[in-house]
């Protein structure tokens, strides 16, 4: 492989690498993330009915 081959390489592999490593920092350090999380709660048909009959 040529020196522009490897030095292309290097820069890809190193800027996957470093993107990795700062999510997994991000994940692990940010504090109280889950109470930013929002979405919604699935529920089956079936488990909402056993939800009112039980209520």
């Amino acid at each position: 492989m040529t020196t522009g081959g490897w030095i292309n390489m290097l820069i890809s592999v190193g800027a996957v690498t470093t993107l990795f490593i700062w999510c997994i920092i991000k994940v692990i350090r940010t504090p109280d993330e889950t109470k930013k999380v929002h979405g919604f709660e699935f529920e089956t048909p079936d488990a909402k009915e056993e939800r009112n009959e039980t209520e």
